[in-house]
């Protein structure tokens, strides 16, 4: 048997958890999977998740994976990784005294006292009042000791999804630097809480220093694996736990995209493009680059936050056929969905999507809303799957140039990941709308695999990022676009897609004012 050692990565996504055992080469030994149930909606908007589920979910993940006895003794060390801006207030015993509310989550706070002074003047004068409001009505900081006093006043942490389960796996109130996205106090430039002086801190006026966790830069050592985690996990009393960081900047790590002219597309439940930028680059006024999960780099990050989210709404709402389909064929409905594809063509006859089904501040703007333009009675089902597809490329794209403009630096190549990257005609399509290549990695499971590379480098098993990333990420298939294709969708793309949100700005702001439904 080989004693090659073996690191344990486990990625925690909206839909699932993964637990999966990486050697040095990024080739994986094992490998298990457990499915998250659809999240608690109490009410219209909330999205929340019970917090032992979730730990007990990644216990029966860790269970999986000990088919082979000599797994355990090879495993040097453990990497965590999980979705973001998921937060769960906690008692001095780190156990949930609520259910985490998870990213999707849309509740938001009314009459926080704004930021004044001239903390408050200089955002006038920047013309960024609007982005510190969002920042206060989307804090869930702001959220629960105004709704919840009672929850707030027992709070002992408040933590991150991360932070909740490393407590649960090693018993200390830490986290890593590179997990704190979110409507929290933290410096996004210095990696580290934010100093005093911060208008983060009267932005959140319920917040105090002392709830939260001390940090950790990715590839440092977070704590190791308590007697009772080790029971509930089957992973070895004493195992090294090196921080990594949130999903998406270990999937950035792991599908190799850590030079300047590489973008990594990810094609989750929230789509993005990001791309590694050894300076700090805000890629929109006063919305900070996220940390990389290589300390001193940054993620510069456009966002589409419901994203690939669409696939599954066009499912439910109109993927019966496919999906009675794969009951039959026993395969997923998928699958078969992104079959439509060839059943339309590039233009999808004349409709347009605008994909902000649900707008952010990396959307273009708050008041943003999902459209789709261009109806006719020539129009099918397949037309408007297409539509919705291409709608979110073009975004995609609409951002990687805003990077560039932002950073001065050209994207000539992407690595695209995530569970929408796995049909060849989603990827054929995104070549052509780029008018780049676009490459998939060898491992799907991208954002584990850069959480493995956070822990070789800490371990020294690798002596730095550059050389774990050759030896660990690999290129899979890649997509050359079609010159004739790309040149019809430069066109659209110039011509109707980018001028569709100014044309409909004024619209949807009318919208909100009359219906006061703010999506």
């Amino acid at each position: 048997m080989s004693d090659e050692p073996l690191i344990l990565a486990i990625d925690f996504g909206t839909q699932s958890v993964r637990a999966i055992l990486f050697d040095l080469s990024g080739h994986e030994h094992a490998h298990a999977t457990i499915t998250i149930n659809e999240p608690q909606a109490p009410k219209p908007g909330w999205v929340e998740q019970d917090a032992d589920y979730l730990w007990d979910s990644l216990c029966q993940a860790c269970r999986q994976l000990w088919t082979d006895p000599g797994f355990k003794q090879r495993i040097a060390a453990v990497a965590l990784s999980t979705m973001r801006s998921s937060v769960v207030p906690v008692d001095t015993n780190g156990r949930a005294l609520r259910p985490v509310i998870l990213w999707p989550d849309q509740r938001r706070t009314r009459g926080v006292p704004p930021v004044n002074g001239w903390h408050g003047l200089l955002h006038g004068l920047a013309g960024v009042r609007d982005t510190v409001a969002y920042f206060q009505a989307e804090a869930e900081a702001n959220w629960l000791p105004t709704h919840e006093p009672d929850i707030w006043s027992r709070t002992h942490r408040y933590l991150m999804l991360s932070g909740y389960l490393i407590q649960r796996l090693t018993g200390e109130f830490r986290d890593s630097s590179g997990s704190q996205v979110g409507y929290v106090p933290f410096d996004f430039k210095r990696r580290c809480w934010a100093a005093k002086s911060s208008w983060k801190w009267r932005a959140l006026p319920w917040m105090r220093s002392e709830l939260l966790p001390d940090l950790v830069q990715p590839g440092d050592e977070i704590g190791t694996i308590q007697p009772r985690a080790a029971e509930q996990t089957g992973i070895p009393v004493g195992t090294r736990m090196i921080a990594a960081a949130a999903d998406k900047a270990c999937e950035v790590l792991g599908a190799g995209a850590t030079q300047t002219n590489v973008a990594c597309l990810s094609y989750g439940t929230a789509a993005t493009v990001n791309v590694t930028s050894q300076k700090y680059i805000e890629p929109i006024p006063m919305v900070p680059p996220y940390p990389s999960a290589m300390p001193e780099a940054w993620n510069l990050e456009i966002q589409i936050s419901r994203g690939f989210w669409l696939v599954s709404w066009f499912k439910s709402e109109f993927g019966q056929p496919e999906i009675e389909r794969a009951e039959q064929l026993g395969v997923s409905a998928e699958m078969l969905i992104d079959e439509l594809l060839e059943k339309s063509v590039p233009g999808a006859m004349g409709l347009l999507a605008q994909p902000y089904w649900s707008p952010g501040l990396r959307s273009p703007g708050p008041e943003a809303r999902g459209a789709i333009v261009g109806f006719s009675s020539i129009h099918t089902r397949a037309d408007v799957y297409r539509a919705l597809l291409e709608g979110i490329v073009y975004a995609l794209r609409e951002g990687k140039e805003r990077i560039e403009r932002r950073s001065r630096h050209r994207v000539d190549s992407l690595r695209v990941a995530g569970g929408g990257s796995r049909g060849n005609a989603v990827m054929q399509l995104t070549a052509n709308i780029f008018g780049l290549p676009v490459a998939r990695p060898h491992n799907t499971e991208t954002s584990a695999l850069g959480a493995a590379i956070n822990a070789a480098v800490g371990l020294g098993l690798h002596p730095d990022y550059a050389t774990a990333t050759k030896a660990m990420t690999h290129t899979g298939d890649v997509f050359d676009p079609d010159p004739a294709t790309s040149e019809l969708y430069e066109a659209l793309y110039q011509q109707t897609y980018l001028p569709l949100y100014e044309k409909l700005k004024p619209i949807y702001r009318a919208m909100r004012e009359l219906t006061g439904f703010r999506p």
